[in-house]
């Protein structure tokens, strides 16, 4: 038992150190992580005030209190499943502006520890944003949340996470592979998500071959889920349609995620592009 909690150890400490250099990293750009932090609450915001002013826009009368959750918890979903993928995806990216991306893949340590560190540095720090960004709303808002199912919620949150973290991960080989406009091509991915997802719009207002590619998304499930889990009270048996898709989604994407990566990074070697600095 003592020996393979010291090999359990032993495999852990990459993993461990991945993580530690991410968080330095925040630390030494804090300004900015402080400045992108109060623009997300901007945004988040500016959505709340939106649902608010609806029926002085229309000029008939709108349940606020329902659009109002509905709302803020596509706003904030999207900003934590968002800066996810985007932290995970741009993994690569950070190796590039740091000058550190052809010691780290040349360094002898498991890509795997490595990729992992990263997401689980990813993962911490949006939770802790996400954490943030509900407080504020909280104080903001008058939110009625009477009916909601929180453990169900978070349980949605949760195995969301790990679906987000698997498609970062097949992300991440665009600015590994396309040294110059990979994060471009990452924002695209992004904004692709954000269009067929539901994020601000049951789906059903979208045309039918998008709703056709919004199946494929697992942020359509965890907006459904979410917002039945809040709105409605909607427990386990009512949340499996959307629970089981997105752990299919999860065991599919993350290890075909560092599948993926394992192929973009021996394609990058072979063509001498970990060289390139950017």
């Amino acid at each position: 038992m003592r020996r393979m909690i010291a090999t359990a150890r032993m495999k852990a400490r990459p993993v461990y150190a991945f993580v530690g250099r991410s968080f330095s990293l925040t630390k030494r750009y804090w300004p900015w992580e402080v400045t992108w932090l109060l623009y997300s609450i901007a945004m988040v915001l500016s959505i709340g005030f939106l649902a608010v002013g609806l029926g002085r826009v229309s000029g008939a009368p709108v349940p606020v209190a329902k659009v109002l959750v509905y709302l803020l918890t596509g706003s904030l979903l999207w900003q934590y499943l968002s800066e996810l993928f985007w932290e995970t995806s741009n993994m690569i990216s950070y190796e590039r502006w740091e000058g550190t991306i052809e010691s780290t893949f040349m360094a002898p340590i498991s890509r795997v520890s490595h990729l992992i560190g990263m997401s689980l540095s990813a993962a911490c720090y949006t939770g802790a944003r996400f954490v943030a960004l509900v407080g504020v709303c909280l104080l903001v808002f008058d939110l009625d949340l009477s009916k909601a199912n929180l453990p169900g919620a978070l349980a949605v949150l949760a195995i969301a996470s790990v679906s987000l973290v698997g498609l970062g991960l097949m992300a991440a080989c665009l600015p590994l592979i396309y040294t110059e406009k990979g994060t471009q091509m990452t924002s695209v991915v992004e904004a692709a998500l954000l269009m067929v997802s539901g994020v601000y719009y049951p789906i059903e207002v979208l045309p039918g071959w998008l709703r056709f590619f919004s199946r494929f998304s697992p942020m359509t499930y965890t907006l459904h889920g979410m917002r039945a889990a809040l709105l409605e009270g909607a427990g386990l048996r009512q949340l499996w349609g959307d629970v089981l898709p997105l752990a299919a989604t999860a065991v599919i994407l993350v290890p075909a995620g560092l599948k993926i990566f394992a192929w973009a990074e021996a394609y990058c070697k072979r063509h001498g592009k970990l060289k390139r600095s950017g």
